[in-house]
């Protein structure tokens, strides 16, 4: 439903071919990867590895070639020098140039960083060459300003790397630009007075969701295979679901956020990233995850890594399956039939699915929560403002914030220091709570969203405060839980609706317990494959 056609050169005959751009379309046919991303398995290209570049003269690989690899299919290649860090930076590049315009995703571009990176010789890592993105904030980078997209915090900078970024830079990844987000990460749509408003590459008219939707319309459009992402209230899980990808948001603590701040929004906040692969985001869980020196808690210790799950029986699970939470009561049709139809399949793998909505509403003081949540993400946003204008020296002007992000600024300074420990004391609660009740299910379903992408404009920080509130009940219900509790969860795009928009069906695991969610992804992604699925860049004339 309004995706394009794969435009994939294939050879029947087996006979060998000549040229790296007929290999690279070719990978995607002769690999024996079993969750249908191309593995490594064609002969090297002669290669010089001191330039990291042909012997023989090439051209950048192509959009097709280009998009047929997830990360580890890319670093593959360039291990086995069937194509070079420069040409995939060269690609990931020209796709952007190309797509950018229609879509508004990227916030600002550092190329020449990038290709001094790889001039100096990249690490030796599990992502060697492979061309990444930044969200524009919550990733502190020492060669790229990030503006959280706010007037207030254009020209901010940092002279070191977060935690993350630096692992990220140790397993070789390339960072080439930074993506968009709402102001101050608020939304769980990607629009700014400053940024503008970031398209869904499927339906130009839909939200790419927020606050990661730079992240996920880049990625969806073919930029890189993957790009990094935080979540403070779904705002992983949201984008991958507006954008047809994979999001997990890890346990809580799973990823440092050091060393500049140790908690985000008291605690509700992660970082990792939207994927087009599973095995890219295990993969990727792997590189950035591990406490930090100086960390005060972290998340349970995992043995191993996090790539092995993805190819490991799943087992039997039973899984919990909730259709909405209080107070939304309405769930769009394509979304509940989406939920429904995931269920179907999981009990086509042997999994046991049993509808716990009512049972699970009596477990949680829903209001509590959502009062706690705001109550933290407000205090934040006073915090982080007051500290920006520290550095700048002055005081805030009228203009500096959008009058949704003013209010939220003007409003927290009324929570007091019990306000706050009352706050994460319901978290703490819901954190108990959500242990006792899932000590009867490995794994909980819900929709990810109650709506389809929704239409721009739906929900900005340019109007009322409870529009944005009345807006995040009707279109998100679900994902806030597993930040309040500090559990995993991830959206899996499973699914389209009848406008071939992308919908995500939502898994959360035990606290800790990552491994259960890629077992489980991974067979998901087998049995349901959505790598096919293109974007098609067009406008969406139905209405949700």
């Amino acid at each position: 439903m309004g995706n394009q056609k794969r435009q994939t050169e294939t050879n029947p005959s087996g006979r060998p071919v000549s040229t790296r751009r007929t290999l690279l379309k070719q990978g995607a046919i002769l690999s024996a990867c079993a969750v249908g991303w191309p593995l490594n398995r064609l002969p090297a290209e002669q290669q010089d590895p001191q330039t990291d570049q042909p012997k023989t003269k090439g051209q950048a690989a192509t959009w097709d070639d280009y998009r047929q690899y997830d990360g580890i299919g890319l670093a593959d290649l360039v291990r086995s020098k069937q194509v070079s860090s420069s040409e995939l930076l060269e690609a990931a590049i020209n796709r952007l140039t190309e797509t950018d315009p229609q879509i508004n995703a990227i916030a600002s571009t550092h190329y020449e960083e990038a290709r001094q990176a790889i001039a100096s010789g990249l690490p030796n890592g599990p992502f060697t060459g492979v061309p990444f993105l930044l969200k524009d904030m919550s990733f502190a980078s020492k060669d790229s300003p990030s503006s959280h997209g706010s007037k207030l915090f254009q020209g901010h900078s940092s002279n070191h790397d977060s935690t993350a970024v630096a692992r990220y830079r140790k397993a070789g990844l390339v960072l080439f630009a930074r993506t968009k987000v709402p102001e101050l990460g608020i939304l769980p749509t990607t629009e700014s007075t400053v940024g503008g408003i970031t398209r869904n590459p499927f339906g130009l008219d839909r939200t790419a969701g927020g606050s990661s939707g730079g992240s996920a319309a880049a990625v969806a459009a073919g930029i890189a295979p993957m790009a990094s992402a935080s979540d403070g209230g779904g705002s992983i899980r949201i984008p991958a679901s507006c954008c047809g990808l994979f999001g997990l948001k890890p346990t809580r603590a799973r990823i440092p956020l050091g060393p500049d701040k140790f908690e985000g929004w008291g605690g509700l906040a992660t970082l990792h990233a939207v994927t087009r692969s599973v095995r890219d985001s295990a993969a990727l869980l792997d590189v950035a995850s591990g406490p930090a020196a100086g960390d005060s808690y972290q998340a349970p210790f995992f043995a191993g890594k996090f790539l092995d799950e993805v190819g490991k029986p799943a087992g039997n699970l039973k899984i919990g399956y909730v259709s909405t939470m209080p107070p939304t009561e309405f769930v769009h049709p394509e979304c509940k039939s989406a939920a429904d139809k995931t269920a179907q399949l999981c009990e086509s793998l042997g999994h046991s699915v049993e509808d716990c909505t009512a049972q699970f509403g009596q477990h949680f003081d829903f209001e509590r929560l959502r009062v706690s949540h705001g109550i933290a993400v407000l205090v934040s946003i006073r915090r982080t403002v007051l500290a920006r204008l520290k550095e700048l020296g002055r005081e805030l002007r009228d203009d500096d914030l959008e009058p949704v992000t003013r209010y939220y600024f003007d409003f927290a300074a009324n929570y007091s220091g019990v306000d706050i420990e009352d706050s994460r004391a319901a978290f703490f609660e819901a954190g108990r709570a959500m242990a006792r009740f899932q000590e009867n299910f490995d794994v909980l379903l819900t929709p990810t969203l109650a709506l389809p992408p929704i239409e721009h404009g739906r929900i900005t920080l340019t109007g009322m405060a409870q529009d944005v509130i009345d807006g995040i009940l009707e279109f998100l219900p679900c994902p806030a839980m597993a930040n309040w509790t500090g559990q995993p969860a991830m959206s899996v795009p499973l699914h389209q609706s009848s406008d071939g928009l992308p919908i995500g069906s939502q898994f959360s695991g035990r606290f800790g317990d990552e491994a259960t969610l890629f077992r489980l992804a991974g067979q998901l992604e087998t049995a349901a494959p959505w790598k096919h699925r293109s974007p098609s860049f067009r406008t969406i004339q139905s209405d949700n």
